[in-house]
């Protein structure tokens, strides 16, 4: 599972189309939430949102942080005209947000609902349930107060159905006549949250409008893997931007895209353009491996990159995933003149086809075995699974063929062996 944040706006919206479709008496959220950039036309937007003006709106920004109260960044109770304006005097600032510099980019727009109350709930994917929280207690203050949150264990085969009248238990007294009411939403978000495949969806806090639940903030991560079955559900505006103060570069852009395209899992994050020590690992816990590896052998300032390719992805890409990095690796030599050195690493699979993903690697390495050989390129691999005898071999050849030094392991040798070989120059 590769859990995505994604902006407040898509959270709501999403809400406001599927929620009372999971719930028996539906608890009635419109979605009225506009999404403003650089790019807004304001005449457009209060022309297909007439109840901008008709309502006191509130405005902050949504851009995958909290503690906005905090910091100063949320309007309260204000007309149309005072909300734009406030927005425009931040829009493009830099702003620094828990030790983090960014830049203010996105901000939402929705009524200010009067209430009285505020409450805190939660749903959490983990290994062997999914976990429901609720309290009371919502809003800034809920993790000082956690010992007023209830717990219900959501078993993931078996479903909310096997715990409903624990969740009617649960409610609270002091919710009175919104105890049903509370009780009916909590169960119908979570059949929401396992139909959208979410990984981590909290309203904190969610209020009480007459018969209506209304959510006035929210936190949702998807399981992006799941982006080619639920992509109509989630809506073609869908987006999975970047934590605030992280400007992606074009390379983690095309990765992120190329992930998006099947089940399988891509990831690249730079940290270092200019380091010698590239690792191309398969698989999540082997691409954490790997790069702890490297670091606690003295060279974390000359890891180029971190990232991992895993769920069987097919030859094709594969070898568009290795083409970014060779790409990379090899736009100039090193400073100091040592040689670049690529680490394709990995454990045993389990049923990634390694001599599949291997062929993709060497179609790549094919395309890039001059520039390799300019930047004075090492390649180390170890690598187990089914048809890795295959693929080391075709590897090997490969590399040989091109004037590539090359060094192939398998299952037989330890998994992070490899990278000490690799840090001798």
């Amino acid at each position: 599972m590769a859990q995505r944040g994604i902006r407040e706006y898509h959270g709501k919206r999403m809400l406001a189309r599927h929620l009372d479709s999971f719930i028996k008496q539906g608890v009635g959220y419109e979605g009225h939430i506009v999404l403003v950039d650089e790019n807004t036309d304001w005449k457009k937007l209060e022309k297909e949102n007439p109840w901008l003006k008709k309502e006191k709106l509130v405005a902050k920004p949504d851009q995958l942080f909290g503690k906005r109260g905090k910091h100063g960044l949320v309007l309260v109770n204000k007309n149309l005209a005072e909300t734009r304006k406030w927005i425009e005097e931040r829009l493009g600032k830099k702003q620094v947000v828990n030790g983090i510099e960014g830049t203010l980019t996105h901000f939402i727009i929705e009524p200010c609902v009067a209430h009285e109350a505020e409450y805190y709930a939660a749903i959490k994917s983990a290994a062997e349930c999914d976990y429901i929280y609720f309290s009371l207690e919502g809003g800034i203050n809920v993790e000082e107060n956690w010992d007023k949150v209830v717990t219900i264990k959501v078993p993931v085969l078996g479903g909310i159905e096997d715990v409903a009248a624990e969740v009617d238990k649960a409610m609270p007294a002091e919710l009175g006549k919104n105890r049903e009411l509370v009780a009916n939403f909590l169960r119908g978000l979570y059949c929401y949250f396992a139909a959208m495949h979410f990984a981590y969806l909290e309203i904190n806090p969610f209020a009480i409008a007459g018969k209506k639940i209304v959510p006035l903030d929210m936190v949702a991560k998807l399981d992006d893997t799941a982006e080619f079955l639920c992509a109509d559900m989630w809506g073609s505006d869908i987006e999975f931007p970047a934590a605030f103060g992280q400007n992606l570069s074009p390379e983690e852009i095309k990765i992120r895209e190329l992930d998006a395209l099947s089940g399988a899992s891509l990831k690249l994050t730079l940290l270092n353009p200019e380091g010698i020590i590239w690792n191309m690992v398969a698989g999540g816990g082997a691409s954490v491996i790997y790069a702890d590896t490297v670091c606690d052998l003295g060279y974390a300032k000359e890891l180029a990159m971190y990232g991992e390719y895993s769920g069987n992805p097919s030859t094709s890409l594969t070898y568009e995933y290795a083409k970014v990095v060779l790409d990379l690796m090899t736009r100039k030599p090193d400073k100091k003149k040592r040689p670049k050195t690529l680490i394709l690493g990995g454990g045993i699979a389990n049923f990634t086809d390694v001599a599949k993903t291997f062929t993709g690697i060497i179609k790549a390495l094919n395309e890039y075995g001059d520039k390799l050989k300019k930047v004075n390129a090492r390649i180390f691999v170890r690598r187990g699974g089914p048809n890795y005898q295959e693929g080391l071999a075709n590897l090997k050849a490969a590399a040989e063929k091109l004037g590539v030094p090359i060094e192939v392991h398998g299952p037989e040798y330890h998994m992070t062996r490899v990278v000490s070989d690799a840090l001798k120059f």
